[in-house]
């Protein structure tokens, strides 16, 4: 197993390592699927503290896996409009990521999408809604893109314009526009040389494991209901807010 390992993952990743690193993939996964978001907000933080080879790139490669599932479950709730709206946003907000991963210092974006994902929930935790218009759902794309690319998860702004959707159109929704901005940012992080045959088979290797994690939230997301998975979408992207800020003060330790 180390050999294995030690051949085709980053140096380091050890066989227990990728134990601890296969259990986050698979609660991440069960929690995308009930709320349709989830997976990188819940796996980016602590794969910050505890598998930083896994940030950005092999989590992106498992996002666009669990995408597709999505995308299969439940392809008749899909809303295309809404998904030109939010992959016009994330693909200019990719751009953006790339073209400043090289000139300015990453922590000031990432500081500022999280102290702004913090404020949103705040509000919306007090009854404030925010109207999913095409304005809104492109503003959520390019602070996805920016934030995913730098990041791998994109996923809270657009928990927060779109939290009060119906859970099935919410979910089928997003899993096309994560699949288009996991191979952008992938794409982008290539160009940047910061994504090689490394990390895309460390994704590769924990793929089994998050799609155990996607068909046990199957039976789930027929019983939870519409509020509980609203407040569960906002509890996320607090814990992705957190561990963004979390990683840029490791950054600057």
């Amino acid at each position: 197993m180390e050999t294995v390992l030690s051949d085709l993952f980053p140096p380091g990743f050890s066989g227990g390592h990728f134990a601890g690193a296969a259990g986050m993939v698979f609660v991440a996964a069960l929690l995308q699927g009930i709320g349709g978001m989830g997976f990188a907000m819940v796996s980016a933080p602590l794969a910050v503290l505890f598998f930083p080879e896994l940030v950005p790139g092999p989590l992106l490669v498992l996002g666009a896996g669990i995408a597709i599932l999505g995308m299969v479950r439940e392809c008749s709730e899909i809303v295309w409009p809404d998904v030109g709206s939010l992959v016009g946003g994330r693909l200019a907000g990719t751009l953006i990521a790339g073209l400043t991963l090289s000139v300015l210092p990453t922590t000031l974006f990432s500081t500022l999408f999280a102290i702004l994902i913090l404020t949103g929930i705040a509000f919306s935790l007090s009854g404030w809604r925010v109207v999913p218009s095409v304005r809104n759902m492109v503003l959520a794309g390019l602070a996805s893109g920016v934030m995913g690319t730098i990041t791998s998860s994109g996923a809270p702004p657009f928990a927060l314009v779109m939290q009060n959707l119906p859970p099935p159109r919410l979910r089928a929704t997003i899993s096309v526009v994560f699949l288009i901005g996991a191979i952008g940012s992938l794409a982008m992080l290539a160009y940047v040389h910061l994504f090689g045959p490394a990390e895309f088979w460390l994704g590769i290797g924990l793929l089994p494991f998050m799609i155990l994690g996607f068909i046990a939230s199957n039976p789930l997301t027929r019983i939870v209901p519409r509020e509980t998975v609203r407040l569960l979408l906002l509890a996320l992207s607090g814990c992705g807010a957190i561990g963004i800020l979390t990683r840029v003060w490791l950054l600057r330790a």
